[in-house]
């Protein structure tokens, strides 16, 4: 092994004196050291993180800053995903991007809302031209939140090239404190046909792993035959952070040769959903747990370097190998795992039995699968592999399979609904069935004429269901008829137990005011500050509509000097 890691690390040193990327050009955006809540390229749902999120001490507000000089080229601000968002273009093409913001500074800030009153849209999304909104190096641009998908105040921080493709940004020099080994949590063997097994089954095995003092791992010495392959769970820890975050380099070596490389430096956001394919997904649809296959089947994500025969691996019989995975972060503390492996053509003595229905799934080729009024468009290279999918229609209740297979894009569901009266009609949507209870999930449903439609990337049990109920507003901070001069806010509360809120509208006097929308809590919020209420007596009007087009209207009147 020392003999390998030798090379590794010779290898290692070239690497770094290749790093073309500029080390002094961006700062830390923050005030505060880096402590990293989550790092580059790690596995999150359905993607890969394109950034880092540096904690803010569990606190909104603290002062952003440009990590270089430059000009806002792009500014978002959505109720989901980054929330308010900012991006910078430098002179040296990069552009740096910060994320779930709570607000801009004061010019940024005026900028954006003139934008958004013209548009009367709270959700904006917006172009600056160079010579709109220039920024200089640690100059304020921004105060950090909570905005948007962010389960927890912290700034997302990127640094894209020219392509809009993210890169790690601790390969600029953006430093963090690591002194700790990746930790190793599991590892699987996959038999990867019907010819292979691993002690005596054709199924994946969960494999006993021993931890070494030396903080190395082995594991149980397995018996094989055929075409195999392995796959791991594994996370990194700074020191000053508990949090179990993704690592930066993982190698496999049969016999001593490098096998199989993944190096998590850059992606482009077209190939981020080849995740799905790259984890064990089926385990984590039933597990919740991602197992990191260290072999490549259809799957096109730049992340693979160096591969042998796509990191799998032949056993003949009577044959002895020794496999080997080394994980590293970016600070190159690293874990070994070793595998002993003793060829053999023993007899299986349990088989993975394959399910076959009377519908198959080739990948390459469109399907379009019928029954009972509903209708199913899975088209070419919506998934991976071919397979035989299970397909029932029972009343409006459709079971599409298990959500145990990666998909690479939406297909369609469309139900006939002609049987039902265009009053029921108009409250139908297509929900997917989740959790033990089958919870009817809002699957986003468009009409057309008899038909509704939905399209999703999931498979699962879907119904349509029905939704007559109204969403609820009510004041979180007044009362109807009363003096405001001294408030900074006003805030309303907006749920529905259905469908989900769709939109909403809020007026003073018939003046549209700016609200921002936060999910999280259901809270809508005004700022006083925009100067939109002059008046003395003031009537306020929320119209909130729902996604089959229920609304409810609040009125309120209230007093201010």
């Amino acid at each position: 092994m020392r003999f390998i890691l030798s090379l590794f690390l010779v290898f290692t040193l070239f690497s770094s004196a290749q790093n073309n990327y500029p080390q002094d050009y961006f700062s830390n955006p923050l005030e505060i050291p880096i402590v990293l809540a989550g790092t580059f390229a790690e596995l999150r749902s359905n993607h890969f993180h394109s950034g880092i999120d540096i904690k803010t001490q569990q606190r909104k507000g603290l002062n952003i800053n440009a990590s270089a000089s430059g000009f806002v080229s792009r500014i978002k601000v959505a109720h989901f995903g980054y929330g308010k968002a900012l991006y910078i273009t430098h002179p040296n093409g990069y552009t740096t991007v910060y994320a779930h913001l709570q607000k801009f500074s004061p010019d940024i800030e005026a900028y954006v809302k003139k934008q958004q009153y013209e548009n009367e849209s709270y959700e904006i999304e917006l172009f600056p031209k160079a010579e709109d909104l220039p920024v200089l190096k640690n100059n304020l641009v921004a105060y950090s939140g909570n905005s948007g998908g962010s389960g927890g105040p912290h700034l997302h921080f990127e640094i894209r090239d020219k392509k809009e493709r993210p890169i790690n940004p601790m390969l600029f020099g953006i430093d963090v404190k690591d002194t700790s080994n990746p930790v190793i949590k599991s590892i699987y063997a996959y038999p990867l046909n019907k010819n292979s097994f691993i002690n005596k089954s054709n199924s994946k095995q969960k494999l006993r792993l021993t931890p070494l003092k030396n903080g190395d791992y082995m594991t149980e010495n397995i018996e094989a035959s055929g075409t195999i392959g392995f796959g791991i769970s594994t996370v990194d820890r700074q020191d000053l952070a508990a949090n179990s975050n993704g690592v930066y380099n993982i190698q496999t070596f049969i016999n001593g040769n490098r096998n199989f490389e993944i190096d998590f430096k850059r992606f482009s956001f077209s190939e981020t959903k080849h995740l799905n394919q790259l984890i064990d997904y089926e385990h984590f649809s039933t597990q919740k747990q991602r197992i990191q296959k260290l072999f490549r089947i259809n799957n096109p994500l730049s992340l693979f370097k160096s591969t042998l025969n796509d990191g799998f691996i032949k056993v003949e019989d009577s044959t002895y190998s020794v496999y080997k995975v080394r994980v590293a972060d970016y600070k190159n503390n690293e874990s070994w795992v070793t595998v002993h492996i003793k060829g053999t053509k023993k007899s299986i003595s349990k088989s993975e039995e394959k399910k076959v229905t009377p519908y198959f799934i080739k990948a390459d080729q469109t399907t379009n699968l019928k029954s009972g009024g509903v209708s199913i468009d899975l088209y070419k290279d919506t998934f991976y592999e071919d397979f035989y999918i299970d397909f029932e229609v029972n009343n409006d209740t459709l079971t599409l399979h298990k959500d145990v297979k990666a998909t690479k894009k939406n297909f369609t569901i469309t139900y006939d609904v002609s049987k039902y009266t265009n009053e029921d009609r108009n409250k139908l949507y297509i929900a997917r069935l989740i959790g033990y209870k089958n919870y009817p999930a809002y699957t986003y449903t468009t009409r057309k004429n008899h038909f509704l439609i939905a399209k999703t990337k999931k498979l699962g049990t879907f119904a349509l269901a029905t939704d007559t109920i109204k969403p609820k507003i009510s004041a979180v901070n007044f009362k109807d008829k009363q003096w405001l001069s001294k408030y900074r806010y006003l805030k309303i509360k907006i749920d529905d137990q259905g469908s989900g809120i769709s939109s909403y509208r809020a007026t003073i006097n018939g003046k549209w005011i700016l609200m921002e929308y936060d999910y999280k809590t259901k809270v809508l919020i005004y700022d006083f500050n925009d100067s939109v209420v002059t008046d003395t007596k003031n009537n306020l009007k929320v119209i909130v509509t729902d996604n089959v087009g229920n609304n409810s209207t609040f009125e309120s009147l209230f007093y201010r000097k």
